[in-house]
């Protein structure tokens, strides 16, 4: 079946790099219009920006940190005026994700992992609600992690905020269900990409063989997902959370 978001504007996130930047293509090789967000690394975002455009996709360059209230409706206001409101939010930015046991971990990171996985969706979601009410139709799709299911330890901050995200996915679906709005999430296993570059051969080869289906998940697995639950086909999807990991959710 193929899927497609031909007419709607798909905002997905830190989409410069890594998985957001494959979440983005797959929506915009559906029909979107998806602009480029990125916060500081401007030369990445431009690298990628010739990508999307080279495969057609109608796209444009918006910096904002998503965890900023001004920056935020600064950010919605430019995209609507250039290709009209968003219709789909793909929430995927995040900063650095250290793995420290609790002695060595700081609230400030506590907080800094909230910002990332529940500020940024409460205040993107907030001010596109009115469009997304008027119209009947919106897709949220939140991009967590498998950590959440798996407890994986010492890594207190991230599991902690990605537990909250499923959360927040699973109170909103049922509060914008009536609207025609669908929240849901998408879970990663460890998908190796240009975050993971330094990451321990030992702890890769660890992972590995505990992946029931015997290989790495590669950027596209998660896209495909994310394009699925961004669909009108989806439209009775909601409050979900699919984790995309070759089975190695841990129940």
């Amino acid at each position: 079946m193929t899927y497609s978001l031909t007419g709607r504007t798909a905002l997905v996130t830190g989409n410069s790099a890594g998985l957001g930047k494959s979440i983005g293509m797959a929506l915009g090789k559906a029909g979107a219009r998806v602009p480029i967000n990125f916060a500081n690394n401007r030369d990445r975002a431009e690298q990628a920006l010739a990508e999307y455009q080279a495969e057609g996709i109608e796209s444009f360059l918006v910096q904002a940190d998503v965890t900023n209230s001004t920056e935020v409706d600064a950010m919605l206001e430019e995209i609507s005026a250039k290709t009209g409101p968003v219709d789909i939010l793909v929430p995927n930015a995040t900063g650095p994700q250290p793995q420290l046991t609790l002695e060595e971990t700081s609230w400030e990171l506590y907080e800094e992992m909230i910002r990332f996985f529940i500020k940024s969706p409460f205040l993107i979601t907030k001010a596109l609600l009115p469009h997304w009410k008027q119209q009947k139709w919106g897709r949220i799709v939140n991009i967590t992690s498998e950590v959440f299911h798996d407890s994986v330890a010492p890594f207190s901050a991230y599991v902690t905020a990605k537990g909250g995200q499923i959360g927040w996915t699973r109170t909103m679906a049922k509060e914008l269900a009536p609207y025609g709005i669908t929240v849901n999430s998408v879970a990663p296993g460890w998908i190796p990409n240009e975050r993971h570059v330094n990451d321990p051969q030992d702890a890769k080869d660890a992972y590995l063989a505990a992946v029931p289906a015997g290989r790495w998940g590669v950027p596209e697995d998660v896209a495909q997902a994310v394009l699925y639950l961004a669909s009108q086909q989806a439209g009775f999807v909601t409050g979900q959370t699919l984790c995309i990991n070759g089975g190695n959710t841990p129940w």
